[in-house]
């Protein structure tokens, strides 16, 4: 788990003090060591946390003859089958490193052959010194984030955006696009990034570069066809395909931990794992307390239990460090905990395993269909789902159009197709209010030049085209597949845990456990019982009934207590106040709102704290950056320890 670097610009002359202080900018992405490689074309720079390898594996590294070098940042989990593999074709190793693996086997079966064979989660770039072609890609699901600038014959791309905007006559510019759609989403759903130029570069595709033009080409992507096992072969076949996803997860030469909720996801993967330490955060509200149920299971297990609580002042305290680190605003609340987990994970382990992914590929959302408890309801809506398609569509708008009553939204959502409604993981279970703020709400509170036609549903449309034949489970899972995990979900857990200097694996984000996931006839995943019912079965091997039947909470955060605390109701008036949030808001309408979630029940939290989360970024990264980089760039304290300790290699 690394940070990776590079740029073709034949025009920069001092390329290694270019390199060098875009690799200083994510310092915390690999405290153990750094690496660069330059001519007169490129320079290609790395900052290591080491997992394989400890001693030999520093990048980049070269083939034989040094016409190819390599940065990669992620974990090859099959490379050791691959490397006997290559070794038997002639190839030489210098290393013991999945590094060294991707390198020849790019050069023994080229980017499409290699990214057939691999399993794992990356970003990398070779360099070919032969063709003067700079590749790259990144993997399957988008876990390792891969960012890039392509302007006038000139690529860069990178780990994070702060190496971007360290790099010399790089002009930061807000992308006035994107602020709309990140108010009704908690999150930036469009290609480009909050930084204008800077763009994702999609996931599950490879590029080349040459003589100034990119390429790009798609390698993978879900597809969705239902297999003829029995329910009980599914369930036998899931269990199978995680056991061996966690022990290739297990591979390191390191400390592997796990985070453990108390959620059926986080619990099937540490019970399968059986790592000596486990980790769980909880907070000073005794609402909100997931660690007690977690210790239960640990304990159960004979795990050695971590866990902390998060206290409410020194969370708003270090809010706006959480959003430096994400590098473009993210107001999902989840945030919070993850940080304090991450931070106390680091003092312990190098590596520690995560249940990210599971809602998605085995249909954990209630969005999916699950709307209500109500038995009676749920067996009127699978009777009406028998419906011819144009009829079923018929009856959902006449549903829409009736006064609210008990198993609206179950029905509306099941008959309707997903096209016309989904709004992913934003929806308010409230037919009326669907959004977080609906596109005329966030047009309401944003000045002229910021208000445009998007809408969340509007940019899943191309989307939705790809999926149109599949039935609506399978749309709604390929959406938040494509914009919820990719864009929130995983941009979270690679921003936060490499803040920490921490490598966060996924054992559900494995190209195998997708391709069965993506092969279940949908009635084994949703159904009358629950949701995500096959994976749940499949626990059962492993886990006792009450920890496989919970019910999905995710990272429940007290955001609605804390912005009815009068002492940060202040904090985010004060911040509301400020002079340069007239250059993006209606200042008045948004203090009105805060006003009004504060004296009120709270029920505008959702977009209170997503404008907030928006201010403190822009505060960072466009009123204050100079200071920002002062504050924030470094290694964080528990890390910096571990260094002083001798105990980071």
């Amino acid at each position: 788990m690394c940070g990776i670097v590079a740029f073709y610009n034949p025009e920069i002359n001092d390329k290694q003090a270019a390199i060098g202080k875009m690799m200083a900018a994510i310092m915390h992405r690999g405290p153990d060591s750094d690496g660069f490689y330059t001519n007169d074309k490129v320079a290609l720079g790395f900052r290591r946390l080491s997992i394989i390898d400890l001693r030999g594996g520093s990048q980049p590294i070269y083939n034989e003859d040094k016409t190819k070098a390599i940065i990669f940042n992620g974990e090859i989990y099959n490379f050791q089958p691959l490397r006997k593999e290559l070794l038997e074709a002639g190839h030489t190793f210098t290393t013991k490193s999945d590094t060294e693996v991707l390198l020849h086997g790019f050069e023994e079966w080229g980017m499409d052959g290699l990214l057939k064979r691999v399993r794992g989660m990356f970003a990398f770039a070779i360099w070919d010194d032969n063709t003067q072609t700079l590749y790259g890609a990144r993997d399957f699901f988008g876990i390792k984030p891969l960012y890039y600038s392509d302007e006038n014959g000139q690529l860069t791309i990178g780990s994070e955006i702060k190496s971007f905007l360290a790099m010399p006559g790089f002009k930061r510019r807000l992308n006035i696009e994107a602020v709309k759609p990140y108010l009704m989403n908690q999150y930036n759903d469009l290609h480009e990034t909050f930084f204008k130029g800077i763009y994702r570069f999609p996931a599950g595709h490879w590029f080349e570069y040459k003589d100034g033009e990119m390429k790009t080409h798609q390698y993978w992507d879900a597809e969705y066809k239902a297999n003829t096992l029995s329910f009980e072969e599914t369930v036998n076949k899931i269990d199978e395909d995680l056991h061996e996803s966690v022990k290739l997860h297990h591979i390191a030469d390191v400390p592997v931990g796990a985070f453990l909720s108390e959620g059926v996801d986080s619990s099937y993967i540490t019970s399968i794992l059986n790592p000596d330490d486990v980790f769980s955060i909880s907070f000073d509200d005794a609402t909100y307390d997931e660690a007690s149920k977690a210790r239960a299971l640990a304990d159960m297990k004979g795990w050695h239990f971590f866990s902390d609580k998060v206290k409410a002042d020194e969370a708003m305290h270090d809010f706006p460090e959480m959003q430096y680190h994400m590098d473009e605003p993210d107001a999902n609340p989840s945030i919070i905990p993850l940080w304090y987990l991450c931070k106390m994970a680091r003092k312990h382990v190098t590596v520690a395993l995560s249940g990210e992914g599971a809602d998605e590929l085995f249909a954990g959302y209630v969005n999916y269909g699950m709307h209500t408890h109500n038995s009676i309801i749920k067996v009127f809506t699978s009777q009406c789902k028998k419906l011819p398609k144009k009829t079923r569509v018929k009856l959902a708008h006449r549903i829409k159009k009736m006064p609210n009553f008990p198993g609206k939204v179950h029905l509306y959502t099941n008959l309707a197709e997903p096209s016309e409604f989904y709004v992913g993981q934003s929806v308010i279970y409230d037919m009326d209010y669907p959004t977080i703020f609906t596109s005329e709400d966030a047009n309401s509170v944003l000045k002229p030049s910021y208000r445009n036609k998007l809408t969340v549903n509007g940019i899943y449309q191309s989307d939705f085209k790809k999926v149109k034949d599949l039935d609506n489970v399978r749309q709604m899972q390929y959406i938040d597949l494509h914009h919820f995990m990719l864009n929130d979900i995983e941009q979270k857990a690679d921003k936060i845990s490499m803040a920490h200097s921490l490598e966060l694996r996924v054992p559900y984000l494995d190209k195998k456990v997708a391709e069965r996931a993506n092969s279940i006839p949908t009635d084994y995943l949703v159904n009358k019982h629950d949701t995500k019912y096959a994976l749940r079965k499949a626990s059962e091997k492993v886990l006792p009934d009450e920890w496989a039947k919970r019910p999905k909470l995710g990272f429940p955060t007290p955001i609605k207590e804390w912005l009815q605390e009068p002492r940060f109701y202040k904090q985010v008036r004060e911040l509301f106040s400020e002079d340069f949030v007239q250059d993006v808001f209606e200042q008045d309408k948004i203090l009105a709102l805060l006003d009004e979630n504060y004296k009120g029940d709270g029920s505008h939290r959702r977009q209170i704290w997503t404008i907030y989360t928006f201010l403190v970024w822009y505060k960072l990264f466009f009123v204050d950056y100079e200071g920002t980089v002062a504050k924030y760039q470094h290694v964080q304290p528990e890390v910096a320890n571990l260094i002083k300790q001798g105990k980071l290699v």
